[in-house]
């Protein structure tokens, strides 16, 4: 995801979207729990507060070289990799893969993703918490979260006796925590409250954090130096975005394309398209997603935008693009538009439900007007043809005689925090979702030629391209945050709009310049 840093004389934001906004000391921020920007920190059980002149890159440098901290394992590679060789992997996928990822079994042809499932940051996470059940046999192990978006996974590590913090309201309840205690961080991260208080309680501490993810808290760390704003795209409780805010000066989080053209609205006093309304308005919808203290009049301002204030020539020395998207989520986004360029019938998405990546890959097949069925489990498809699934907004759906009558062609693909294979409730059986798919898909209904051929005449909406405003959470794909800018002539921020285009209804922000101007980021 592109992640754009403006600077507005000098105030520091962070990740994806960031926009210029007026300087202030950086002693200016309170302390801050990054649990909910507007909660007021509670009692000792919950994590600690951090102030204004803490160092978290500092403190994070310090903890990683103490003696109870590990990144790296323990020795017990190989043999916790063989084991989740066993649990996780599968023989359709292995004859998917040895025949160029298609195969047809009776009237079904399946075509998988060329990238899907784990990622490398997903197994290494899964591995590392394997080996410290292995290293720690005795010991008391908890995990300040899920550590990855899968649930099959996290319920082998509850079975492997590995257990949650728990959580009161939205606060963590640190205090079952005692000295000596196991404590892992999971894939994506824990904010630098959760870090410094399990640091004071003395417990060894296993992270598991995916260095992609750590690469994006040392740049926003350096947009905070730099007195850079951050707008960041992800949704304000999840953890990732929590742990990279709790890295950041002054930010506010947009959820969706929706709430950034609310914000650019608002920046631009109304003259996008009228969605935003008063500060008092702004401030309510935003009371959750942004840092303490925050002040849209103040931490927004740019004089309607950098380009008018500073100019097409200056841009550059107020606005910061850096792209934070991962190798893996920008693969299997990739693999997934190749995926429905193909002539399918439909398509089968498989991954956690709380999965954020994966749940773009079924906005993909959405966007496309493929009929797509996003699942967390084998235990979704049947009895009989049907299909328990969920959109991507959100809607959790049960639909009769799912699959088609045969000859079909499936796609299939799966979100980075997501096994080869599924266990059973009882965790005595392992079933392959490809093969309950395909005996599902055997017994055949009906053929989709005429409806396949409606949705191919669908009209693609043709793309502007785009100004990345600093994606940093999540995993998102740097294509949903894009803003389509038109001015008398097209402004064009980034390559990624050239690299992959989407088809989407892209809003436009009217920049006023001159026909014919163009600049490069």
């Amino acid at each position: 995801m592109a992640m754009i840093s403006p600077r507005l004389c000098g105030l520091s934001r962070r990740s994806d979207l960031c926009l210029p906004e007026h300087k202030v000391p950086r002693c200016f921020r309170k302390s801050i729990s990054v649990r909910c920007a507007g909660e007021v920190p509670s009692s000792s059980s919950s994590s600690v507060s951090v102030d204004a002149d803490f160092d978290a890159k500092v403190f994070r440098h310090n903890l990683t070289r103490s003696k109870n901290y590990n990144r790296k394992g323990f020795g017990h590679k190989q043999e916790t990799l063989q084991l989740m060789n066993r649990e996780y992997t599968s023989d359709i996928i292995k004859t998917l893969k040895e025949n160029g990822n298609v195969y047809t079994w009776g009237n079904v042809t399946v075509l998988l993703a060329e990238a899907y499932g784990f990622c490398w940051g997903v197994e290494r996470a899964v591995q590392i918490a394997y080996e410290a059940r292995k290293q720690f046999p005795d010991d008391k192990i908890w995990i300040t979260n899920e550590i990855i978006h899968n649930p099959t996974v996290n319920k082998r590590l509850q079975e492997m006796e590995v257990q949650n913090v728990p959580v009161v309201g939205s606060r963590k309840q640190f205090d079952v925590v005692d000295q000596g205690d196991v404590v892992i961080l999971p894939a994506f991260g824990a904010g630098v409250d959760e870090m410094l208080t399990l640091s004071q309680k003395n417990v060894q501490i296993v992270d598991t954090t995916c260095p992609w993810v750590t690469k994006v808290w040392n740049v926003v760390e350096k947009h905070k130096k730099g007195e850079f704003t951050s707008i960041i795209h992800g949704k304000y409780a999840h953890e990732e975005t929590i742990a990279t805010a709790s890295f950041a000066g002054k930010y506010i989080i947009v959820k969706d394309m929706k709430e950034a053209t609310y914000v650019c609205d608002y920046i631009l006093d109304g003259e996008l398209n009228g969605s935003s309304s008063t500060k008092d308005a702004f401030q309510e919808k935003f009371k959750n997603a942004v840092s303490r203290g925050f002040d849209p009049d103040r931490d927004l301002l740019v004089e309607r935008t950098m380009m008018r204030k500073y100019g097409v020539v200056n841009v550059n020395e107020h606005f910061i693009n850096f792209n934070t998207i991962c190798d893996a989520t920008q693969e299997r986004q990739d693999a997934m538009y190749k995926l429905v360029d193909e002539n399918v019938d439909l398509m089968l998405v498989v991954g956690g439900w709380n999965s954020s990546n994966t749940s773009h890959l079924q906005e993909i097949a959405e966007e496309r007007g493929i009929p797509s069925y996003w699942i967390d489990s084998e235990e979704r498809i049947g009895p009989g043809n049907r299909i328990a699934y969920k959109l991507n907004h959100g809607e959790l759906v049960e639909k009769e005689n799912w699959l088609p009558e045969g000859p079909i062609t499936m796609g299939i693909t799966s979100g980075a925090s997501t096994p080869d294979k599924f266990s059973t409730s009882k965790g005595k059986k392992h079933y392959s979702l490809l093969e309950a798919g395909s005996m599902q898909l055997s017994t055949g209904v009906r053929n989709r030629a005429n409806n396949r051929g409606a949705a191919e005449r669908r009209p693609a909406v043709e793309g502007h391209p785009t100004v990345g405003l600093g994606l940093v959470a999540e995993g998102r794909p740097a294509a949903e945050m894009r803003f389509a800018v038109k001015a008398w002539s097209t402004v064009e921020v980034g390559s990624a709009a050239k690299e992959r285009p989407k088809v989407e209804t892209t809003p436009v922000v009217k920049v006023g310049l001159p026909r014919g101007t163009k600049f490069k980021a």
